[in-house]
């Protein structure tokens, strides 16, 4: 059997980003989770870091420890997406408030003292949310670049454009900075953008899947779908709506479910139209050097089969 994945969360949770939590927490073969940070998003950070927390317990999974980062981006003010997630960010299950406290470290120095401390090469960032965070930890640290194994990032998006801008995926227009100072840390990089998320329809047919399992946290999850899905439906007039998060977690447990190649991004800082814009060159007509894999396309019905499936073991 292969080594268990060293990984690291840094999220806003977001319904998706909930179904990505809890397909890492339901493939505990495969992957181990040391901590799971929370930032500042789609909500403000008190509650991505509530909703981290109220994920962790709904999958029995208080053990793992979750850490508060940064509650705006480095250079920008917040925006968030309460118009998508809902004002809690979770809307769609009533759940419990959390009773897991939230560790006394912040979370920029748990990822540095951890990226310090594990054998280098071992320990892969898997980013959900606005990558301020990492951003900040790389400022602080410099030297944990050379030590990450991948980071795995859901944001962007190029011949699909935008989404909360024409230009701009909603995770990198949020804190564009940080975006920049991860795209040049020369850290191995693995981009799920907008292209590949749009073609993972949450249809009636696959969330009637899920609702099937009857598990509490299958439950939740089917609520929080059919929340998020609202807008989605209305935005992009479709049966369901994108299912964004999930598609990092997924590429760790079956890399063979998404095809991409390697291109160069670049993040655009300084143009107020165009700002966040993921600048992919994926013709390779720049010249310069690639320094991302930036994936294409997804097999759709095997994403929906493995999340389906690890959702029902939890």
């Amino acid at each position: 059997m292969t080594a268990r994945r060293k990984i690291i969360i840094d999220t806003d949770p977001g319904q998706d980003d909930a179904a990505a939590l809890m397909l890492a927490f339901g493939s505990p073969d495969e992957i181990e989770v040391l901590g799971i940070c929370a930032v500042a998003g789609n909500v403000p950070l008190r509650l991505t870091s509530r909703n981290a927390r109220i994920v962790c317990e709904l999958a029995g999974r208080s053990d793992i420890g979750v850490y508060e980062g940064a509650d705006k981006p480095l250079e920008r003010p917040l925006v968030t997406a309460e118009h998508v997630h809902g004002k809690t960010g979770l809307d769609g299950a009533v759940l419990d408030e959390p009773t897991m406290a939230v560790r006394p470290q912040h979370a920029v120095d748990f990822i540095i003292e951890t990226l310090r401390r594990e054998e280098e090469g071992t320990v892969t960032l898997c980013t959900l949310g606005p990558l301020t965070n990492i951003g900040m930890a790389l400022r602080k640290a410099p030297d944990i670049a050379p030590r990450v194994r991948e980071l795995v990032m859901m944001g962007g998006g190029f011949s699909e454009g935008g989404n909360i801008t024409p230009a701009a995926e909603f995770n990198i227009f949020v804190d564009p900075q940080a975006a920049d100072i991860v795209f040049r840390s020369g850290i191995p990089i693995v981009m799920m953008p907008l292209d590949v998320t749009h073609q993972l329809m949450t249809t009636k047919a696959r969330v009637a899947r899920i609702a099937a399992i009857g598990t509490r946290p299958a439950k939740a999850m089917v609520d929080w779908l059919e929340f998020f899905e609202r807008f989605d439906v209305e935005k992009y007039g479709s049966d369901g709506g994108p299912l964004h998060d999930p598609t990092v977690i997924a590429y760790l447990l079956k890399p063979e479910l998404f095809t991409g190649r390697n291109c160069n991004v670049e993040i655009e800082t300084t143009s107020e139209l165009t700002m966040g814009m993921t600048v992919v060159d994926w013709w390779r007509v720049s010249g310069r050097t690639p320094n991302a894999r930036v994936m294409r396309h997804v097999d759709s019905d095997g994403f929906f089969d493995l999340l389906t499936e690890r959702l029902a073991r939890l």
